[in-house]
């Protein structure tokens, strides 16, 4: 079942360049929504029947109107046309608060986007996160200690949402101890419906961080905020704008982007024995397997606004028109990856789980370690695990992400 949250659809008004067939109000993965069915082998297969790009009412946040293309050509081109879609209106919170800064550099458009993204690239290369292994080996060590020799564990509570939290709190210089407050920002910024709530989160959050900045101009330490607060273009320090936004981007994604993928991965493997055990017997492949994983259940949406009008696979869009990049969708494309629902460690795809292009995740490397080292101190701690008997997984929608994950063993 999908269950709705207690808000109701807004009124739609749909623009006179819409084609009547092309229009979709049960689009599934509508934030703020939770399902019991399979979002991957059962929503987004059923999805790949219909038309290449439809118009969903409900699939930007907020329940709004936006373009859903499925296919992984129709996503390539889009997410590379920053002349005609624009990455500047893919977040809410700024616009909730009145403020004007933008999720640096994931929502900078050229020109823009290209230096400041040259500026904190340098923080998230494969060797600056390779000097942060041995750390992020401790947390995931220490993690799994606390419940090892139970037998279980409730897998999204005790593990994937604690273990890369701490990893972001280390990177930002944050407190440990405030582990559990920015774990219920998270949650209200990315799953809950409530417009109210989101704005008092978000303002606790820009609140939270603007202290945390001016605390680094005067008290400088070895973390990314004192870089960024260091940082500068053109001979001159970064704004607020440009603080807040690269602060904020960070925030949302080391809180929620590594827990969501070690959900499905370690659902995946608690329920394919045969991969989980091959895995223990070839670590080599891991890599791999994380990445297909990955183009298997891909997990977001990311957005693009058409700043100038243009014909996409024989869709016209318009100005102001919204765009949902899916990446469940992209990822299940069986024009792009054939027997989409079989996972292939060995298929080694590109896959829209970071994104694409130009605007590909900064924090992919990091990532990917700590799914990697999650799963090897899994393997090296923990016997062969599976789903709890009779435990019915549920979903978060929009972001997709099982809600609670028993494992035992």
């Amino acid at each position: 079942m999908t269950n709705i949250p207690p808000i109701a659809f807004r009124d739609v008004t749909i623009p006179a360049h819409v084609p009547e067939h092309l229009i979709r109000e049960d689009y599934p993965f509508v934030f703020g929504m939770t399902t019991e069915r399979d979002p991957f082998n059962d929503l987004a297969a059923s999805w790949q029947k219909e038309p290449e790009i439809v118009y969903a009412l409900h699939a930007y946040p907020g329940a709004a109107p936006a373009w859903v293309p499925r296919k992984a050509k129709d996503l390539r081109t889009i997410w590379m046309d920053a002349e005609h879609f624009s990455s500047a209106g893919g977040s809410i919170f700024a616009d909730l608060l009145g403020e004007s800064w933008v999720l640096s550099p994931a929502n900078q458009d050229p020109p823009a986007h290209g230096p400041f993204r040259n500026i904190v690239s340098p923080v998230f290369t494969p060797k600056a996160v390779a000097q942060m292994a041995d750390k992020v080996r401790m947390r995931a060590h220490d993690n799994i200690a606390r419940f090892a020799a139970r037998g279980s564990c409730e897998f999204m509570s005790e593990f994937a949402f604690e273990f890369p939290i701490r990893i972001f709190l280390d990177l930002m210089g944050l407190p440990q101890d405030r582990m559990q407050e920015f774990l219920e920002w998270e949650k209200d910024l990315i799953h809950n419906h409530d417009v109210e709530k989101i704005t008092e989160t978000a303002r606790n959050v820009v609140s939270y961080l603007h202290e945390a900045i001016e605390d680094r101009r005067s008290n400088p330490r070895e973390d990314l905020l004192t870089f960024a607060v260091q940082a500068q273009r053109d001979g001159k320090p970064l704004t607020y704008d440009e603080l807040m936004g690269f602060a904020f981007n960070l925030f949302i994604g080391g809180l929620d982007t590594v827990a969501t993928n070690l959900g499905l991965q370690f659902l995946h493997l608690a329920t394919h024995p045969e991969d989980q055990a091959r895995l223990r017997a070839n670590p080599s492949e891991i890599p791999g397997a994380i990445e297909e994983m990955m183009r298997a259940y891909g997990s977001i949406s990311l957005f693009r606004t058409c700043s100038k009008a243009i014909e996409v696979n024989g869709v016209q869009f318009m100005p102001g028109d919204r765009v949902a990049l899916s990446a469940t969708l992209g990822g299940r494309d069986p024009d792009e990856f054939p027997d989409p629902a079989e996972v292939r460690f060995e298929r080694r795809p590109r896959h829209f789980n970071f994104g694409y292009g130009a605007h590909l995740c900064l924090g992919r490397n990091l990532a990917l370690r700590e799914i990697r080292v999650a799963m090897e101190e899994f393997f090296e701690t923990i016997p062969t695990f599976r789903l709890a008997e009779g435990h019915v997984v549920n979903y978060t929608l929009g972001l997709i992400q099982p809600i609670e994950l028993p494992l035992v063993w």
